[in-house]
């Protein structure tokens, strides 16, 4: 073994028991599990999930179909169901290389791209993923600011910003630092916890529908509904497609792929289909939820005043409950990127970064979530340009040899053309151009970021440049990139040694 690959190593040298007890550090970094160590079954990854949506954030979504694309109610919920389920199949589907490899989704993706061509999807994942947490850090910093305030008559200064901004990423860091084993038993539990308790406001919250109304919105064209869907998709399961496989990597292989698919696709639909629905329907009769640039006060003003504890109590945990998978997946990314240390350190450097970025926004920046929300609309473009390649490369029977995935330098199995994978990365590049010239990211009509020369065609408009740019990867990639070639003891194809 290289002394490149010793070091990206860093933790191995833990025991699958140490790895597998929950409240213990989790030793193992990005290298891939053995089969002796892998556990569990696929309702694990039904929890994962489920987890990850129960934040009642998912009501502005489903506001904003009605409000912003003239949709019925009943068109709001085939559009959610299409939309959520959709895209999370889509992210089971990719979280079967994490079962087959065993390690994370852009540790694997070195595979494709090659160890040096990997780069660019990594940093660009990276990015987005601590972007997105900055935001969740934030919002859940603000649900908690009004939680004492209600609680104690504590109104916001700077020493209580910074001691709510601490309490969030402190639980994220006790969850996510102690890593998979953790992570996947308080996916399980807190989801009840806090599912429960959005269940009770969400009770409280169809009472204050507008059923006449509701009942009379006529019926919106086909083509914001298949519009629609796209929002969805890229609002829910899109966002979490570059981390599917960091969860699936501890389940044994002979595990059916279908039941880890369904478990994804039903875990992460059943709370977005509830959520987004119920946001249709609030927006049918009032559409203060879709132009409210603070979501978690807009909801809050909708209840009883005394509903206001339980209620920002439901928003923190499934806040928390997002945030600590993110926060997880980007340590792993972090590590692929090269950072030389161990994993639960490379959390650590996550949460300070996230720490300062919601310092800046909560108390030195002007605006927040406009400009920082366009900039990672922008981000959503590379990523399904990834998508698309990883997709046809795993129907393709991608395997992975450990050793070649570890190897960093020349001698790697995966080290291609000067570390490139040129058919990978070429068709990724020209899936971002062209996913770009869909694109266009603006605060308001009149800050335009970046618009494409086709940002005003139907595609641009809906917002569905990255759904052009990860047709276009898939496609590019199939033409350039011959299948496979099968690695030694493997029966179907597992290795890229073709150029």
């Amino acid at each position: 073994m290289t002394a490149s690959t010793t070091n990206d190593h860093v933790g191995t040298s833990g025991s699958a028991t140490v790895n597998e007890q929950v409240g213990t550090i989790e030793t193992r970094g990005i290298e891939p599990v053995p089969d002796a160590e892998r556990h569990g079954h696929a309702s694990q990854m039904f929890w994962t999930w489920f987890a990850a949506n129960i934040s009642l954030l998912g009501l502005p979504l489903g506001a904003t179909l009605v409000a912003f694309r003239g949709l019925n109610i009943w068109q709001a919920v085939l559009v959610a169901a299409v939309g959520s389920v959709g895209s999370f199949a889509l992210v089971g589907v990719l979280s079967l290389a994490g079962k087959k490899g065993g390690a994370p989704a852009l540790t694997l993706s070195r595979a494709v791209f090659g160890q040096r061509g990997n780069a660019g999807p990594t940093l660009i994942s990276w990015l987005s993923r601590v972007g997105w947490e900055t935001i969740t850090t934030t919002t859940a910093a603000y649900a908690l600011l009004a939680l004492v305030r209600w609680v104690f008559g504590w109104h916001q200064n700077t020493v209580l910003t910074l001691v709510c901004l601490l309490v969030f990423i402190g639980c994220t860091l006790l969850i996510s630092g102690l890593g998979h084993a953790t992570i996947m038993w308080i996916n399980k539990w807190a989801t009840v916890v806090f599912g429960v308790l959005n269940l009770i406001v969400m009770g409280f919250l169809v009472a204050t529908v507008d059923w006449d109304k509701v009942l009379h919105v006529h019926a919106g064209p086909v083509s914001g509904v298949v519009a629609g869907v796209g929002f969805i998709a890229a609002g829910t399961g899109i966002g979490w497609a570059n981390a599917g496989a960091d969860y699936a990597r501890y389940l044994p292989r002979r595990l059916p792929g279908g039941r880890l698919v369904t478990a994804s696709a039903f875990g992460a639909g059943v709370p977005l289909v509830l959520l987004i629905s119920l946001g249709s329907l609030l927006s049918a009769g009032d559409s203060t939820l879709a132009n409210a640039s603070d979501p978690v006060a807009a909801i809050n003003g909708m209840l009883p005043s005394w509903m206001a504890v339980p209620y920002l109590i439901a928003a923190f945990g499934g806040l928390l409950m997002s945030n600590h998978l993110s926060t997880y997946s980007a340590g792993l990314t972090m590590l692929t990127l090269g950072l030389r240390v161990r994993r639960h350190l490379a959390v650590t450097v996550d949460v300070v970064l996230m720490f300062l970025g919601g310092v800046y926004f909560m108390l030195i920046a002007k605006d927040f979530y406009g400009p920082f929300s366009t900039f990672l609309t922008l981000l959503a473009v590379p990523i399904s340009a990834w998508i698309g390649v990883i997709l046809v490369d795993s129907a393709r029977g991608r395997g992975y040899d450990p050793a070649g995935l570890m190897d960093t330098t020349r001698t790697s199995r995966y080290w291609y053309t000067g570390g490139l994978h040129l058919p990978a990365v070429l068709a990724w590049a020209v899936a971002i151009v062209t996913g770009l010239l869909f694109t266009e990211a603006s605060t308001s009509a009149d800050d335009v970021w970046f618009a494409g020369p086709w940002a005003h065609t139907w595609l641009g408009v809906n917002g569905l440049g990255w759904a052009v740019s990860m047709a276009v990867g898939a496609l590019l990639y199939g033409v350039l990139a011959r299948r496979p070639a099968a690695l030694p003891g493997q029966e179907s194809g597992a290795e890229g040694t073709a150029r």
